[in-house]
């Protein structure tokens, strides 16, 4: 009896399926559906067209990141293009994709022949979540490649200007771009892990497939809101955000460090609680579909206390206890990317040459007018450069200093544009006035 039963076990153990031949089969099954084909299609086509046609209009997206630079370099291109993926693309993407990787075998009934061929269960996951892992690089890849061709071909290899207003020559804005793509798969790994585990515990039920999509909203909002940096460091969808701070000098490479290693531990998280419910299923019973309490149990209470742990663990390490959106962060910010900036207009006008310490642009910012405290995420700051030149003599205006006339006080900064009428393909004037002038009187010569 006993060699009877190892025998059986024996024949059972040499009919299992390998790995490699289940994943090639389950991405068979992906690839064939037409709305996994057509998003295949799209990614690899529609971002090089619209970043080529938006980059060749007059009017540019500025309120996005790189946005306004779209008609100096190709490679703002990608990054507005990696702007919107991760707010809206790449979660919908993970939601078609790994969402219903698991839920389309309980639609169709067919769990019971796919065990049955395989006769693993361990088999089985693997092979359908590498199977959905190859279909979301894929997408990714597309969108990252066809931003890029789009861009460089509309407008061309030029150097890109970073957040805080300094040039990145063409071969390291590049390496950023690919590097900030990269440093996305992270949570978009993440919200697939999510839809996996969706997809498990929630079998046919609708919410299987918008769990990712619903989960990238939740996380949205959440930095939208005045939550301490530990909060929003915590959820994995931050690496999102965080890769802006790769086009800073110096690169700001902290945050999005931690965004990472979060969004991979979460990675880990929800793909070993999809695996442990998915080997604890019971595929004896058609009616089961894997969405009982219990499953829903399992799979919401273990991330709330992962989300609760990254929090407390990264409170620790993180010593600030605000939102990290500070007045004195905000007034340096916008004094050096100012500073930045005025070089290289400078530089392209071709006037004399000056640089960020002869400048000394100072930056005064409120938040709401002061009537609210000057700290915290919003549209509601208003900051006033001011920058001085080499030489220029300066007062304190409300914490500012203001170049201005040293017996007068009266401000000596700001020109007026002069533009002979007479000429209009001459190049225009400018007039040095005060920084705020209330009137210009001219005077009107006819000459027969």
């Amino acid at each position: 009896m006993t060699a009877t039963t190892a025998a059986h076990e024996h024949a059972a153990a040499a009919r299992r399926v390998p790995v490699s031949r289940c994943y090639r089969f389950e991405l068979v099954k992906l690839v064939s559906q037409w709305r996994i084909r057509l998003l295949v299609l799209a990614c690899w086509t529609v971002p090089g067209l619209f970043v080529a046609a938006v980059s060749l209009q007059s009017t540019l997206p500025s309120d996005t990141l790189f946005g306004r630079w779209m008609h100096a370099t190709g490679w703002a291109g990608p990054l507005v293009m990696l702007g919107f993926a991760g707010t809206w693309a790449l979660p919908l993407l993970t939601s078609v994709v790994a969402g219903d990787v698991f839920a389309s075998e309980d639609r169709l009934g067919t769990w019971r022949h796919l065990v049955v061929a395989v006769r693993s269960l361990r088999r089985i996951f693997a092979a359908k979540a590498l199977a959905g892992l190859t279909v979301i690089l894929l997408l990714v890849a597309g969108l990252a490649c066809s931003s890029t061709v789009g861009g460089v071909l509309a407008v061309g290899n030029q150097p890109l200007v970073g957040l805080d207003g300094h040039l990145l020559p063409p071969g390291d804005a590049a390496g950023r771009v690919l590097l900030a793509w990269l440093c996305v798969l992270a949570p978009t790994l993440a919200l697939a892990a999510i839809g996996l585990l969706g997809s498990v515990a929630l079998g046919r039920s609708p919410m299987a497939l918008l769990l990712p999509a619903l989960a990238a909203l939740a996380m949205q909002l959440a930095q939208m809101l005045p939550l301490p940096v530990a909060v929003r460091l915590a959820l994995p969808g931050y690496a999102f955000i965080a890769w802006n701070g790769l086009f800073t000098g110096p690169a700001q490479l902290g945050p999005l460090l931690i965004g990472v290693v979060v969004a991979l531990v979460w990675t880990v998280a929800a793909t070993s609680l999809a695996y442990l419910l998915f080997l604890r299923r019971d595929f004896t019973n058609p009616a089961h579909d894997g969405s009982g309490r219990r499953a829903i149990t399992i799979g919401l209470l273990p991330p709330a206390g992962l989300a609760a742990l990254t929090v407390a663990v990264i409170a620790v390490a993180t010593p600030s206890t605000g939102s990290g959106i500070e007045q004195d962060r905000v007034q340096r910010s916008v004094a050096t990317a100012f500073a930045h900036l005025y070089r290289m207009q400078t530089e392209q006008l071709h006037r004399p040459e000056v640089t960020e310490a002869q400048l000394r642009v100072s930056a005064a910012c409120d938040k709401g007018s002061g009537q609210v405290a000057a700290q915290g995420p919003g549209n509601d700051w208003r900051c006033v450069v001011t920058p001085a030149k080499p030489g220029d003599t300066t007062i304190n205006s409300y914490g500012t200093p203001v170049p201005a006339d040293p017996v007068t006080a009266a401000t000596t900064t700001g020109t007026v544009s002069v533009i002979d009428l007479a000429r209009p393909d001459s190049a225009a004037g400018s007039i040095d006035v005060g920084l705020h002038p209330t009137a210009l009187y001219a005077r009107y010569v006819w000459k027969p």
